[in-house]
This record gives structure tokens, sequence and C-alpha cells, in this order.
């Protein structure tokens, strides 16, 4: 799937992955380890909000949400109505350099082609202030495929695999990078990364 046709098919599926997801739920909790680590009254990026209300709900009051839908925004405004919206891609986000504390991306990178993942993790790693701190999806596998049927549509997924991620992220200037495992908003284990941006 080009760009455009993964944007189309967000935009077709938001409503039932926002109904589908559990806002709760040892993945949410993580958030509370992210903060615990950023600066006081910190600027969080949330890359992939969706709706909202699973990873943006939990931020600070004026945090960024950032989607690729806008159908996904709609939504999220509704959810987190002190949020700063913005449609972006994560390859090229619309954010300032040096402008956030912390980046969470929960279930997003993996939809992006992996090829292309390095140039998300340095878009990330830009726009953090030095020391900052990311969270997100560790993917398990070596994937890329169409799911057909998946919330009612078609949806692409893409990843090098675990390791190779782990690689990525420390190339793109991440010289801290731990993981934890948490239960995802879909109700499986899934792994997560924390990656501290060097100073």
């Amino acid at each position: 799937m080009d760009p455009e046709e993964i944007r189309r098919a967000w935009d077709g599926v938001a409503e039932t992955y926002a109904q589908r997801r559990d806002p709760g739920g040892s993945d949410a909790a993580l958030v509370d380890d992210l903060l615990a680590e950023l600066p006081p009254n910190p600027t969080v990026l949330d890359v992939g909000c969706g709706d909202g209300a699973r990873t943006l709900a939990n931020l600070p009051q004026g945090s960024v949400g950032l989607d690729f839908s806008r159908r996904g925004l709609e939504l999220a405004a509704e959810t987190v109505p002190a949020a700063r919206l913005v449609q972006g891609d994560m390859t090229a986000l619309p954010i300032a350099d040096d402008s956030v504390d912390g980046i969470t991306a929960y279930h997003a990178v993996f939809h992006v082609p992996r090829e292309r993942h390095p140039e998300v993790y340095r878009e990330f790693a830009r726009v953090l202030r030095p020391g900052g701190l990311v969270l997100m999806t560790l993917p398990s596998g070596r994937f890329e495929t169409v799911r057909r049927g998946w919330m009612g549509g078609s949806m692409f997924f893409s990843a090098p695999g675990r390791q190779a991620t782990l690689d990525q992220l420390r190339e793109a200037g991440f010289d801290e990078v731990w993981t934890e495992t948490a239960d995802d908003p879909l109700g499986t284990s899934t792994a997560f990364a924390f990656a501290r941006l060097g100073t």
C-alpha cells in the first residue's frame, strides 16, 4: 500500500479501532514510567495518536497528538480537547527541532514501510531535546503484509524485526535503550522499547 492508501485505510477503520481498544491496561501504565523520566511539565508528542484514548489522554495537558488520519484526529479532538493536534507523516514530522521532551509511538511505526523506519527514528531524534525519551511498540518479528479484514478494512504492517529495530534506534542517536513487556489494547502481550537520546 502506498502512503495515500494507508491514510485512506486509517480513515476507514479509525472508529472501529477506537471502539475495540481498551483504554486501560498495563501498556497504558508504561506512560507513567515515561513521565517519571521526564522533566516537570514536559512537552510530549504522541505519534500515531489515533482517537487519543490510549496514550494522548494519559499525557500532560497540552501534549501534541500527531496522526496520518484526519478521521483519527477528529476523534482525538473529542476525546482529548485540550491536546494540540497535527496531521502529518512520521517520516517528516511537522515539529520543530529540539522542541519535545518525550515521544510516545504505540502501534504506529510498523505501519510505515520497514525500509523507512530509520528515517522515522532520525525524525524522533531531531525533534527531541538532548536526553529526551521515546516509548514505542517493539515489533517481535520481521514482516511486511497487508491484512485484509483488519478492523473491517485492510491495513499495512511492516517491521524489520526486534534486533534490527533496536539497532536502528541506536544508529539514530539513542544511546540508552531498554525494553518492557505489557498487555496491548487488543489483549495480547507486546514488547515496548524505551530509548533515550544522547546528550
